[in-house]
């Protein structure tokens, strides 16, 4: 009995045994009758679990660029400016020094602007101030060194000496190394686009007038020399920039009423048609007066307007026009953000740096400064300026800033 249990056993096994391998062998062969494709098979399954598989995937991190631009408002040379500015002993205008406290400011933005509210139309013309500005191309070369970028043109100076003051404005620019918008030479000038950390904007500028000026030019030449603020025209080239594929169009216009610290209805009418047509930054000159900043959401996006950003640089001031909001002015600082995983350009912050303009002697010298306000109560700027000046710049400070819209 024991020696036939034991040869049941073993016939189990065996059983068993030869089961298994045809098991395998269906694994091994599934699928085809052939042993070329079986090892197919077995390699596609190695491929599989391979060491390049089981690697942990690397996910990249969404590439955003950021950006800064920085714009200020009227830039103006009165005749005790380029007074100041002349060095008799080298018989040479230096206006750099009017600018070295905002200095860093500009050159920290990746573009900066700002509206060039006089001509350069040479020294063949007596320099002047108002009523028809012609200023020493210096002013440009002290611009230029401190880091400025594109100027703003069009505004109600842009003729004071006519065509040959206007061409020679845009070449001193270009001679300068900085670009300019709102008038131009020639006909068909392209719509300025400039591109920085791969984000791309739009450059567009517009005057509401030119003093009487206009009868310099003919019919043809004004139609194309200066851009006058003209809805339709607006309206298409800020069409002319998407299509151009512009992330962010920016628009420089000389509007408003002087001396008024509010916008006029045109100007608020008019500032949220062109963000409706496109516009997404607009910076207005004109007033020679801190007027409201807004931002208007449109498109799940936030659009920015600022409808005066005053006086950046002028001999206005309560002493010369009897009105203390002439030595405000404002610079404003844009952060800009693109997500290229998105594709979407947003603005990402906005940061306002009140100015003041001091205007002092010194040995019996005429001296013009531009102060970061807030730099000068932190004592960041070494300047000598007495108590009852501190007061008046303060109010000059708060005055701006209850104008600011907070983001």
């Amino acid at each position: 009995m024991k020696e036939r249990h034991i040869i049941f056993i073993l016939l189990i096994i065996l059983s068993i045994s030869l089961m298994g391998f045809t098991i395998y062998k269906g694994i091994v062969s599934w699928g085809s009758n052939s042993s070329n494709n079986s090892t197919e098979v077995v390699k596609d399954i190695s491929e599989e679990f391979s060491d390049e598989k089981l690697e942990t995937e690397i996910v990249e991190e969404p590439k955003i660029s950021n950006i800064r631009l920085l714009a200020v408002g009227d830039i103006m040379f009165h005749s005790p400016q380029y007074k100041a500015a002349y060095d008799s002993t080298s018989q040479a205008y230096d206006f750099y020094p009017t600018f070295r406290h905002i200095e860093s400011y500009i050159k920290e933005a990746d573009i900066a602007l700002g509206n060039f509210e006089t001509v350069t139309a040479g020294d063949h013309v007596p320099f002047q101030g108002y009523p028809r500005f012609n200023t020493p191309k210096e002013s440009l070369m002290a611009l230029k060194d401190v880091g400025f970028n594109i100027l703003s043109t069009a505004n109600n100076h842009s003729l004071d000496h006519g065509k040959d003051g206007l061409v020679n404005t845009i070449k001193n620019i270009q001679e300068y190394g900085m670009k300019n918008i709102g008038t131009y030479k020639e006909k068909d000038t392209p719509i300025l686009v400039e591109e920085i950390e791969n984000i791309k904007f739009g450059f567009l500028s517009y005057t509401y007038g030119l003093n009487g000026m206009d009868f310099t030019l003919t019919e043809d030449e004004l139609s194309f020399m200066v851009n006058l603020i003209d809805e339709e025209k607006i309206k298409v080239d800020i069409e002319k920039t998407k299509e151009l594929g512009v992330d962010l169009t920016v628009v420089f216009i000389h509007w408003g009423n002087e001396y008024h610290r509010e916008p006029s209805t045109y100007q608020i009418e008019l500032g949220e048609k062109m963000v409706e047509w496109g516009a997404n930054i607009i910076l207005g000159s004109h007033p020679h007066v801190i007027q409201n900043s807004q931002i208007i959401h449109k498109d799940g996006k936030d659009n920015f307007i600022i409808y005066s950003m005053g006086n950046f640089l002028s001999n206005q001031r309560m002493d010369t026009t009897g009105n203390s909001y002439t030595e405000d002015g404002v610079m404003v600082s844009i952060e800009i953000e693109k997500d290229f995983s998105s594709g979407e350009t947003l603005i990402k912050n906005i940061y306002y740096i009140p100015t003041w303009v001091h205007k002092y002697r010194d040995n019996d010298k005429l001296f013009f400064e531009i102060l970061p306000i807030k730099d000068l109560f932190e004592e960041k700027i070494d300047v000598a300026i007495s108590d009852t000046l501190k007061n008046r710049i303060k109010k000059s400070y708060d005055d701006t800033m209850e104008k600011m819209t907070q983001n």
